[in-house]
């Protein structure tokens, strides 16, 4: 059964205070959207038997479009304009699912699970919806004016969570229903137990699944995120990266760091010679202790010809991660005669940064001539050089 999951990013998260978009600011060396991402990857790496995940949708607002979008790049994952409101961000991505059971998320909720996941998938397919909840430890009240008007019972009191798991039809059914009926719904099992019948309760909810919503739940001392940096003192890793492309490729760009930038002529290369990401690709294998970007996608093979090496970059990444490790932070200098790079740079970190999950004041791109000495000096091609530092994952 394949299983879509709609990621809800298009907020402005205005109760943390922090002047954009909560999800983008830097956060454990990457931003909690990031952190989403990932856990959404886990859970469909690890997905077993017949069900598969065939989509993932993320919403953004039309101001963070370009960032959520290269967020999601690597991934593979669409994103799509959001709305106003909640429901009719979610009810914007219902278009684009494809899968016969959907799972919607928090995208301030990156501490969950693969194992919440797979209960809500479950819970859907034995009772046709799945509402991640735990149940209340505190007593909690409803209020009148101010006043204590009624104490429910405990035990029958849930803290909602996500994610929400329903069989897609009948969730895009629910929020087509809803959609002019002047409703204010903050969460997915509202509309459809409104429309279609009582959602439920799939009681695998837990204290670490929070959501991110005010400024303090993003500090240091308040996270608890499964893929974090490792800041009780492990040990840091370094590794340096060098590669050199030669000029002569008949097209009037270069790509570097992802972006193309205008030149006479382009790179000779067997992939899309990003001269830049095969320095960042080594020096990210070198701290890893493991083989060079020659081992992983030779020349030999027809398959990386032409390459997309923002592509190989993540797949470098996912070996990283499984020895446990993640890209903290990168410092990388390149020479070239041309073309001219310093209005480039931003985004070249702005790439960086999206393509490695490190925090963007922790990536350094440089970029300087050879005074005319040498082969670059001559104009013949670009060196670049890259230092990068990994960190733990926990």
């Amino acid at each position: 059964m394949k299983i879509s999951v709609i990621i809800c990013a298009a907020g402005r998260g205005e109760r943390a205070g922090m002047g954009r978009n909560k999800l983008l600011v830097p956060f454990n060396g990457a931003n909690a959207l990031y952190y989403t991402l990932e856990a959404v990857r886990r859970f469909s790496v690890n997905l077993k038997g017949a069900d598969g995940v065939s989509d993932v949708i993320v919403t953004s607002s039309p101001e963070d479009f370009e960032e959520i979008e290269a967020l999601c790049r690597p991934y593979g994952y669409k994103t799509v304009l959001g709305g106003a409101t909640r429901s009719q961000s979610v009810a914007n991505a219902l278009k684009e699912v494809e899968g016969e059971i959907v799972l919607i998320q928090d995208g301030a909720r990156p501490y969950t699970t693969t194992e919440q996941y797979a209960a809500c998938v479950k819970c859907v397919k034995q009772y046709g919806s799945a509402v991640t909840a735990m149940p209340a430890t505190d007593t909690t009240v409803i209020e009148k004016d101010g006043y204590v008007n009624h104490i429910p019972a405990r035990n029958a009191v849930y803290r909602v969570q996500t994610p929400q798991g329903f069989y897609t039809q009948e969730i895009k059914r629910a929020y087509a229903l809803a959609a002019n009926d002047g409703g204010i719904y903050t969460d997915d099992g509202a509309v459809y137990s409104r429309y279609i019948s009582p959602a439920r309760i799939c009681p695998c909810g837990t204290e670490s699944n929070r959501k991110l919503t005010y400024k303090e739940d993003f500090t240091d001392t308040a996270s608890n995120c499964t893929v974090r940096i490792n800041d009780t003192g492990a040990a840091t890793r370094c590794g340096y990266g060098v590669d050199t492309h030669a000029f002569g490729k008949r097209q009037n760009f270069v790509t570097l760091c992802g972006v193309k930038i205008p030149c006479d002529t382009g790179l000779i290369a067997h992939s899309d010679g990003d001269v830049a990401l095969h320095a960042v690709m080594d020096a990210i294998l070198s701290a890893a202790g493991l083989k060079d970007i020659g081992h992983y996608f030779p020349d030999s093979d027809s398959t990386f010809k032409g390459a997309d090496s923002a592509k190989l970059l993540a797949t470098v990444i996912g070996e990283v991660q499984k020895k446990g490790l993640r890209v903290s932070g990168l410092s990388i200098a390149i020479q070239a005669e041309k073309p001219r790079l310093a209005a480039h740079i931003d985004q070249m970190i702005k790439n960086l940064s999206a393509l490695t999950g490190a925090a963007a004041d922790n990536i350094s791109v440089t970029a300087g001539t050879c005074e005319g000495l040498g082969f670059v000096g001559e104009g013949r091609g670009i060196c670049t050089y890259c230092t990068a530092v990994l960190t733990q994952l926990r």
